[in-house]
């Protein structure tokens, strides 16, 4: 039996630790913003990377698919999960894909 992650092939990001993180981040401070999630059936997409920010610097760019996060598998998660999983984080340790493809159907699925 292979005991790997499936996602062992993708690159890890890893953004900065917070001293104490607040309850409730601002999107500005983690330094992107997600789209997506379980409803989507598409994954956890970045939507959003603000320059200059700690997500800029460490790669991360619209269209990338979250698949982990800290070891929790963002493939089938709730959006709401996500993002509290993400603002409640001491250290982020994430790995991503880029695939355009996906974040564009996704797009294409939303109304607003």
């Amino acid at each position: 039996m292979d005991s790997r992650n499936p996602y062992d092939d993708y690159p890890v990001v890893f953004l900065p630790a917070y001293e104490n993180p607040p309850a409730w981040i601002p999107p500005h401070e983690l330094g992107f913003n997600i789209r997506g999630g379980k409803a989507s059936q598409l994954g956890i997409f970045i939507s959003k990377v603000i320059p200059d920010s700690d997500a800029h610097r460490a790669g991360l760019q619209e269209g990338d698919q979250v698949l982990a996060v800290n070891d929790v598998d963002f493939q089938d998660i709730e959006h709401s999960k996500a993002v509290e999983i993400l603002k409640t984080a001491r250290e982020i340790s994430m790995r991503v894909r880029f695939f355009p493809y996906n974040y564009h159907r996704q797009k294409e699925r939303t109304v607003h």
